[in-house]
């Protein structure tokens, strides 16, 4: 008995810490590792390879469910399946296939890792993926991290940037943010809010330490409540006073969080948007997000995408991008709801 109502505690006290799910790749009723297995084989065998069967089952299965037809491909053809989809593919559908054989997690460690690794940082990268990611995704970010490159994710930050900017993604990968509460703390939302206007607008130079601290390791609820209250002290609403206040990607950090804060789906609808419409599409900013978010919130970032610009997300793909890597994104985001 004890077991049992220990492990339901277990499962109260992980749905309650855990942000809402809204994923547009869910697990395949049905689901035959085998069948797939096979399917995938004589694709990849078929002269010229048949990419869209290898699209219709991995953008159709979920992360789980990718790794059990890896496991029965393995099984049948004696050999890797993640290395045989990297010889018969190439480009962007390439790229995608390949994050869609890593968790979201190992995804995002690798992102990361890889805007630190090698000459000068990918820091836009950097700022995106540590700025926008959950306490509880950050936590099991630098255990995959850790497990993958054998290195502490706080001490490559550290080694890679420098100043205030160094010390907020620190703060952020620290995880020490608050869990949200049942009780709401008027008191404590006036003093974040007073003390965010006094650290920056209401004196000359900012005191970044104080935006950090709140902006670290407060509970997104209660920061989205400072946000609202910060607005009867200071005359500029807390975006208007951080690009006042600070620049550089110190200020696109600060920038990001605060977006993250108030809708991260709305701040990635606004990053696939502008990506996708820049001159020269920013293909590695669009395949991050959705290969990322499409087993956590891609189907929430499709309906803030609607609301917010007046055609699907969808659409847009279709008018930006072509090809193999079209269909691959389509398949991802879902039919429009």
């Amino acid at each position: 008995m004890t077991m049992v109502s220990e492990f339901l505690g277990q499962l109260c006290l992980n749905i309650g810490t855990s942000e809402p799910t809204f994923p547009t790749v869910v697990p395949t009723v049905d689901f035959d590792p085998d069948r797939d297995a096979a399917r995938i084989d004589t694709a990849l065998k078929t002269k010229g390879v048949d990419e869209q069967t290898i699209i219709d089952v991995l953008t159709k299965r979920t992360y789980a469910q990718r790794r059990d037809i890896a496991f029965a491909y393995e099984k049948r053809v004696k050999k890797d399946m993640i290395s045989a989809l990297k010889g018969a593919l190439s480009g962007s559908l390439e790229t995608v296939i390949l994050g869609l054989m890593k968790s979201t997690t190992q995804y995002d460690a690798s992102v990361i890792r890889g805007s630190i690794k090698g000459l000068g940082t990918d820091e836009e990268t950097l700022i995106e993926v540590l700025c926008s990611r959950s306490n509880a995704e950050l936590v099991e970010i630098k255990k995959v991290y850790k497990e993958l490159f054998k290195k502490d994710l706080d001490k490559d930050v550290q080694g890679d940037t420098s100043g205030n900017f160094a010390k907020l993604l620190l703060a952020l990968v620290q995880t020490k943010r608050e869990e949200p509460s049942a009780m709401v703390d008027y008191e404590k939302i006036d003093q974040d809010a007073r003390a965010l206007f006094e650290a920056g607008v209401n004196i000359k130079g900012t005191d970044v330490a104080t935006w950090i601290s709140i902006m670290s390791e407060r509970s997104v609820p209660h920061l989205q409540k400072v946000f609202q209250r910060y607005k009867s002290y200071s005359p500029y609403d807390m975006q208007e006073s951080i690009v006042k206040e600070v620049k550089g990607d110190l200020q696109r950090s600060f920038l990001v969080l605060v977006d993250c804060f108030e809708n991260k789906q709305l701040y990635f609808a606004k990053r696939l948007n502008e990506a996708m419409k820049s001159k020269g599409a920013k293909e590695k900013i669009v395949t991050r997000i959705i290969v990322s978010r499409c087993e956590v919130d891609l189907k929430k970032i499709c309906s803030e995408y609607k609301a917010t610009f007046g055609e699907s997300l969808q659409r847009t793909i279709m008018e930006h991008t072509k090809g193999d890597y079209q269909k691959v994104l389509l398949g991802l985001c879902g039919p429009e709801q």
